[in-house]
């Protein structure tokens, strides 16, 4: 079942003289679907990596009740699944049926229920057929999925994007949607392409500079012309398009 969020007071630097994330605080509900937006560079995707402990910064980042720390770093990773904006950081294996039941293995399921959820995890993504595939030679839009089904046969409780819907034509950025709006977790999408954001979330929060600077409902977000002109996602961009051309 879905699982919340509470992240208090998180602060990160790559360099001691660079902050990347400055006390940052944050709550997503069990199974609520919140959006991150902001420039690149503003933190986004490293705010991510703390959701299961690929970074540890300063604060408490907790998932339901379970503090995320080296001790906890097994069950927090069978609750939180992370997909990669580039799939080639995801998959390592020789073919698709392998990438997608690594996880399951990895942390003891048996072959039997591993196969049953790679059966799964490969007819939810569309991807039947492509079993014995090598998944560096399908498309970007098929590795994506491919991705995001070795999270899924994990079964996690949250799932963390980045960047979903980069490079993929309008086909394959409809079909991320309806899968995303389609999964029974907590979910948290990083992504610049805000159209395809607002149809998968409800509410938005937006990152500047290592800091939340605005968090909450999507449409009172997207109204702020200046808010959203600093985050660097200019709304006023699409209206004049519509208002000139159409």
């Amino acid at each position: 079942m879905p699982s919340e969020i509470k992240i208090e007071n998180l602060s990160f630097s790559y360099t001691p003289d660079k902050p990347v994330l400055k006390e940052v605080s944050l709550e997503v509900k069990a199974g609520e679907k919140l959006g991150i937006i902001g420039r690149s560079g503003a933190g986004k995707s490293t705010l991510l990596l703390h959701l299961n402990g690929i970074l540890a910064g300063n604060g408490t980042v907790r998932i339901d009740e379970t503090k995320v720390e080296k001790k906890t770093l097994p069950l927090i990773r069978k609750k939180v699944g992370l997909v990669f904006q580039n799939p080639d950081d995801q998959l390592f294996n020789p073919t698709v049926e392998e990438d997608i039941a690594f996880g399951p293995l990895n942390f003891g399921l048996s072959r039997e229920e591993t196969a049953v959820r790679v059966r799964q995890a490969l007819k939810t993504m569309n991807l039947e057929g492509l079993e014995k595939s090598v998944s560096h030679h399908l498309s970007l839009g098929e590795r994506k999925r491919v991705a995001l089904a070795t999270v899924l046969a994990m079964k996690p409780d949250i799932i963390a994007f980045d960047e979903p819907f980069s490079s993929l034509n309008p086909e394959m950025v409809l079909q991320i949607i309806n899968i995303i709006g389609r999964l029974d977790a907590t979910l948290v999408i990083v992504s610049q392409s805000l159209l395809p954001l607002l149809s998968c979330c409800s509410r938005l929060a937006v990152i500047k500079e290592g800091e939340i600077i605005a968090d909450g409902p999507k449409e009172k977000i997207v109204r702020n012309e200046e808010l959203m002109k600093s985050s660097g996602m200019d709304m006023s961009f699409y209206r004049e398009i519509f208002r000139n051309y159409f």
